[in-house]
C-alpha cells in the first residue's frame, strides 16, 4: 500500500515512479527533519560516518514565516538555531525571491499543509514549480483529512533516502528472503518500528477517489472566499491582510464597539491584543466552536480561521461570525 500511494504522489507532484522515493513519517516535523537530513547527505556523505567535525559550518535558509520545525531540526541535527537564516517574505508571507537568491545553496520545498492543493485543477498552479524541489514533504492529515497522524517525505533522487539512513540491520534486513526485499522499506528511516499511517490514506483514497479529494479541497477553498467577503462586509471585523486568501487559511480581528473609537495606535493594540484569546476561553467554557488565534511580528493577537473539515458549511461560517459578535461585544 504504501508502494503505491508513493508512486501515485510522485505522479501528482510531476516525478516520474522509477526515479523518485519516499516514505511515511510520523508527523510533518519528522518530514521536514528527514528532506534538512537527506539535503545535508547529499552535499557531505561523509557526515554518515564522520559526524559534524568533518564538516564546514552550514546554514539553513528558511522563510521568515517558516514553520518552527525547521529551527528544531537544526538543533536535533547539530546545524544550530543560529544557523538557521530567515529570508525576508512580502505582505502576503510569500518568499521574496531576490531575497533568496542571494544566498540559496540547495532548494527544498515544503507542502506539508498546502500538498492537497495538487489534486486540486482549479487550485494546483498555485503550486507550480513543486516538480523541481529535491524534496516535499506531504501531510495528507491536513488538507485530505486524513486522521492524525498521516505524513510522507517525499524525495526526488531515488537511493539517497536509503543511503543516508541505513545501517544493514543483518538481524532484520537481510537481501536473501523469500520475497522481493524492496518492501522492506524500514532502514530508509530514522526509526525502527512503525505505525501503520498509510492505511488510513489507503482507504479514504479507496472511498473518495481523486475526485472526491478535489471536490473536498475545491469546498475548502469557496469556503474561504465566502468567509473573506461575509468579513469585508462587517464593520466590527477587520482582514489581517485585505485581498481574497490564497488558501483556506482567513486570519482577522474582532473589534468590539468600545474600541471603534480608541484611536489606531499603541493603546488600542494593547486592548485589542486581549480579546481573541477572552472570546476564545468563553467559546471554550460554553462548547460553541473552536477557532485558533495568534499574534504574527508587529501585528497583535488575531483569530486564524483554517477551513479543513469535511462537514463545514457556510451555515457554520454564519454561525460562527455571530458567536463571535455574541461573545465579544461587551468586551
Amino acid at each position: 500500500m504504501e508502494t503505491i500511494l508513493l508512486k501515485k504522489m510522485y505522479e501528482i507532484i510531476g516525478w516520474g515512479e522509477t526515479e523518485a522515493d519516499g516514505i511515511f513519517a510520523p508527523g510533518g516535523s519528522i518530514s521536514n527533519l528527514y528532506g534538512i537530513l537527506v539535503a545535508r547527505y547529499k552535499q557531505y556523505p561523509e557526515i554518515k560516518r564522520q559526524g559534524m567535525t568533518a564538516l564546514p559550518c552550514i546554514v539553513l535558509f528558511v522563510s521568515e514565516q517558516g514553520h518552527y520545525s525547521v529551527k528544531k531540526a537544526a538543533a536535533i541535527l547539530g546545524i544550530g538555531t543560529d544557523n538557521v537564516i530567515e529570508v525576508k517574505c512580502d505582505e502576503r508571507g510569500r518568499m521574496i525571491p531576490a531575497e533568496l537568491e542571494k544566498n540559496i545553496l540547495e532548494a527544498k520545498r515544503k507542502a506539508a499543509w498546502g500538498g492537497g492543493l495538487l489534486l486540486s485543477r482549479n487550485y494546483s498552479s498555485k503550486l507550480s514549480g513543486i516538480e523541481r524541489a529535491n524534496s516535499v514533504t506531504w501531510n495528507p492529515h491536513k488538507l485530505m483529512g486524513v486522521p492524525l497522524q498521516c505524513s510522507a517525505i517525499l524525495i526526488r533522487e531515488k537511493g539517497l533516502l536509503e543511503a543516508c539512513n541505513q545501517m544493514r540491520a543483518g538481524y532484520l534486513f537481510q537481501p536473501d528472503k523469500l520475497y522481493n526485499v524492496d518492501f522492506d522499506t524500514g532502514d530508509k528511516t530514522i526509526q525502527c518500528g512503525r505505525h501503520v499511517d498509510v492505511f488510513k490514506l489507503w482507504l479514504m483514497w479507496k472511498a473518495k477517489g481523486t475526485c472526491g479529494f478535489e471536490a473536498q479541497i475545491d469546498r475548502y477553498m469557496e469556503l474561504a472566499k465566502y468567509f473573506y467577503k461575509v468579513l469585508k462586509k462587517k464593520d466590527n471585523f477587520k482582514l489581517v491582510f485585505d485581498a481574497e486568501p490564497e488558501f483556506t487559511n482567513v486570519c482577522f480581528w474582532y473589534f468590539p464597539p468600545r474600541l471603534k473609537h480608541i484611536p489606531k495606535g499603541c493603546e488600542r493594540d494593547q486592548e485589542l491584543q486581549k480579546i481573541a484569546p477572552k472570546i476564545k476561553a468563553q467559546m471554550i467554557e460554553e462548547g460553541t466552536a473552536m477557532i485558533s488565534y495568534q499574534p504574527c511580528g508587529d501585528k497583535v493577537n488575531f483569530f486564524r480561521m483554517v477551513f479543513s473539515n469535511p462537514a463545514t458549511r457556510r451555515a457554520d461560517v454564519d454561525y460562527l461570525i455571530d458567536e463571535i459578535e455574541r461573545l465579544g461585544k461587551d468586551l
